[in-house]
């Protein structure tokens, strides 16, 4: 339980690392994606909305009780889903363009509609926007009234064939019962045979025309009550009115959803290159993938000419001269059964800060009192001279093509007490030749008896056979790691074949740690004590840390 916490805990820390590293580009996204969104809205011309509402009243329910009820509020939901949907029809649009005499085609109109039946009611909203608050609200009103009239007209044409059709047989049973009285009426004096039975056929007759008519009536009014109850009714209970508050654009909700966007945006980047980038990145990562410890920690050293970069000689009370001192009694620690007499310093690829590395733990040897040989062991790209400003005259060709002259002729002294240098000398033709050979293996037994510790610089293991060949010749070995720039394959490969060549791997030196990184941090506050100033660096996370101020008193 305690590793799992562990493991959380530095995935954690690691996280906050890679916000803080990003921490100016997220801001900067931010602020730019804030800066586009409020220009961009300050551009836009403001949208008013208009809303106005409109009731249903459904035709009468031929049931009666609860189910009635339920069966009209069920009606009522269904009617306003098909209205909100009629509503923004193309014959519908078109009247309101006629009307109201707008400069627009029925779609564009359309788009500046929105009809929504409000949930659980019988009620509708129709919403207008535009650039004029005015127009919005006589659009959304026009919009309704047309709607009304056209749903009365439509509902109306179903029986209109029907109440047409009455009418007219109505119209004409009159017309002959008109007829049939004023014939009735001619003969109301005549006395003869004839007119008394044409008299009594005409009443006859009458009464058929009544009761035919008295049908036609009934039918008719039935007609009528089918039409009132199929018929539904709007009402417009709301009117819509100008609203001086714009809808649009919302510029204070758009530039805090564009920053917003902006800093998800980036730290989505920021997490996915971390993600992608297959470099080393803590000493943990290094030590889980070669099984090999982290025996040093350096921190990134200033400096743009070689000489500067000599820290544990320019400053050692600075917290990059105290890690090579860190590093010095590591490696004295993991060779405490085998003393090393010659240590090879390598790297899986160029430009990894091996040299200076090498270097400065020489320098950091040589403090402690012993002596100490810096070998540069580099034959194709020595660098050793440029550190120390000293001519690349002889060295390790020169001593390897004189074996009968003493290697101690071939040294160069420094300023430093205790540190003697072997540069490369002339570059050679065959560099691999030269350090595989025989000579190259007593060169070394002749290093180890005029020092106590040989630091040998080498090229990186991967690119070169050198390496390969000189790191059988030595007791032990240690492997540069540029943390945020060696390939984690590139490691694991390094120190694989260092072990197939059966040296012994003291361990790993993480180079180039930024404060942040790995125990880096830790060592970084704990050596910054030892700084000239003689301070220990400030952090605003101590202000309130409990029974600071108590630690404080009891120390002074």
């Amino acid at each position: 339980m305690d590793d799992v916490v562990e493991f959380q805990e530095i995935d954690l820390r690691e996280y906050l690392f890679i916000l803080k590293r990003w921490f100016w580009a997220i801001v900067l996204s931010a602020i730019l994606a804030a800066a586009t969104a409020f220009f961009v809205s300050s551009q836009q011309q403001p949208v008013y909305r208009a809303s106005g509402k409109m009731y249903i009243l459904p035709a009468p329910s031929a049931g009666s009780g609860a189910t009635a009820d339920y069966a009209a509020i069920a009606a009522s939901e269904r009617l306003a889903q098909t209205y909100a949907e009629l509503v923004r029809t193309y014959p519908v649009m078109e009247r309101v363009i006629q009307n109201l005499g707008l400069d627009l085609s029925p779609a564009q109109l359309a788009a500046k509609v929105e009809v929504s039946p409000l949930r659980s009611t019988a009620l509708i909203e129709v919403s207008v926007r535009d650039t004029d608050p005015q127009r919005a609200a006589n659009i959304a009103n026009e919009v309704m009234q047309v709607f009304i009239l056209q749903n009365q007209a439509l509902q109306a044409s179903r029986y209109a064939a029907s109440k047409e059709s009455l009418q007219r047989q109505l119209a004409e049973i009159q017309a002959e019962m008109e007829r049939t009285r004023a014939r009735l009426d001619a003969l109301a004096n005549a006395s003869t045979q004839e007119s008394v039975a044409e008299r009594q056929r005409l009443e006859a007759l009458l009464a058929q025309y009544r009761s035919s008519y008295a049908t036609l009536l009934r039918s008719y009014e039935d007609v009528r009550l089918a039409e009132a109850r199929s018929t539904d009714n709007l009402y417009v209970v709301e009117a819509a009115v100008p609203n001086p508050s714009p809808v649009a654009p919302r510029t204070k909700l758009n530039v805090t959803v564009a920053a917003a966007i902006g800093i998800m945006a980036t730290m989505f980047l920021a997490f996915l290159k971390e993600a992608l980038d297959d470099s080393v990145k803590t000493g943990e990562q290094a030590t889980k993938v070669t099984k090999a410890p982290v025996i040093g920690t350096i921190g990134v050293i200033g400096g743009r000419s070689e000489p500067a970069k000599l820290v544990t000689a320019l400053n050692p009370r600075s917290p990059q001269a105290e890690a090579f001192r860190i590093l010095r009694t590591n490696v004295d620690f993991a060779s405490i059964d085998t003393p090393v007499h010659t240590l090879l310093v390598t790297s899986s690829g160029p430009e990894e800060g091996k040299s200076t590395l090498a270097t400065n733990l020489a320098i950091a040897f040589a403090q402690g009192g012993r002596r100490v040989v810096l070998l540069d062991a580099d034959l194709r790209r020595p660098s050793i001279h440029r550190f120390f400003q000293k001519a690349n005259t002889r060295g390790v060709t020169t001593a390897l093509l004189q074996p009968r002259r003493s290697v101690t002729a071939h040294l160069i002294e420094t300023d430093i007490r205790g540190l003697l240098l072997m540069l490369t000398g002339p570059t050679p033709p065959n560099p691999a030749e030269l350090l595989g050979s025989k000579r190259m293996k007593e060169m070394l037994e002749g290093l180890r008896t005029h020092a106590d510790i040989v630091v040998i610089d080498t090229p990186p293991l991967l690119a070169l056979a050198d390496t390969h060949l000189l790191s059988r010749l030595c007791d032990a070995a240690i492997v540069v790691v540029d943390v945020g720039s060696t390939k984690i394959q590139a490691l694991e490969n390094t120190v694989e074949q260092l072990r197939q060549n059966g040296v012994h791997l003291l361990g790993l030196v993480l180079n180039r740690v930024t404060r942040g990184r790995s125990v880096y941090t830790l060592q970084y506050e704990y050596t910054g004590y030892y700084a000239e100033s003689g301070k220990r660096p400030r952090r605003w996370w101590r202000l309130w840390q409990p029974g600071r101020k108590t630690q404080q008193t009891a120390k002074g």
